[in-house]
C-alpha cells in the first residue's frame, strides 16, 4: 500500500507541475489576449477550445513523465528535455500574446516542436507508453505552428 501511495504522489506531482505552469501562463497572458480580434486562417478553432486542449495536453505530459518517474526511469537527459520543453512552451504565449512578437513566436514554437520530438524519442526509449502519450502534444504543437505562421502572415 505504501508503494502505491508513493506512485500516487509521483503522478500527482508530475501532473500538477505542467498544469500549474499552464495556469500561471494563462493568468499572465489573460489581459493581453487578442485571439478574437486577429484575422483567422482556415481551421482556426474557437478560443474556448484552447484552455481545454492545453489542460488535456498538460495532464498527458504529466502522466507521461509520471510513468517514467514512478518506474525510476528518469535521468538527467529526461529531466533536461522535459523541463526545457516545458519552459519553451511557457514562454511561447508570452511572446505571442503579451509582446505581440508574431515572427519571434513562430521561430520559438518551431523550437518547441523540435524539443517535443526529442522528448518523445527520449521518453519512448525508456517506456513506449510514456513516449506515445506525447504524440497528441506534438500534433497540437505542429498545428499551433501552422496557426502562428498564418497569424503572422494575415496580421
Amino acid at each position: 500500500m505504501i508503494l502505491n501511495m508513493n506512485k500516487v504522489k509521483i503522478y500527482l506531482k508530475s501532473i500538477l507541475i505542467p498544469v500549474i505552469v499552464g495556469v500561471i501562463v494563462g493568468l499572465i497572458i489573460s489581459k493581453f489576449m487578442d485571439y478574437n480580434t486577429l484575422q483567422k486562417p482556415p481551421l482556426a478553432p474557437p478560443a474556448i477550445l484552447f484552455p481545454i486542449i492545453w489542460t488535456i495536453l498538460y495532464i498527458l505530459m504529466g502522466v507521461s513523465y509520471g510513468i517514467l518517474a514512478s518506474n525510476n526511469l528518469v535521468d538527467e537527459d529526461i529531466n533536461l528535455i522535459y523541463y526545457m520543453q516545458l519552459a519553451i512552451n511557457a514562454i511561447w504565449p508570452i511572446l505571442f500574446f503579451v509582446f505581440k512578437w508574431r515572427f519571434a513566436s513562430l521561430i520559438w514554437i518551431m523550437l518547441l516542436v523540435v524539443a517535443v520530438i526529442v522528448m518523445i524519442i527520449k521518453f519512448y526509449s525508456k517506456n513506449k507508453l510514456a513516449g506515445l502519450l506525447q504524440i497528441p502534444y506534438l500534433l497540437w504543437t505542429i498545428f499551433a505552428t501552422y496557426l502562428n505562421f498564418a497569424f503572422y502572415i494575415l496580421n
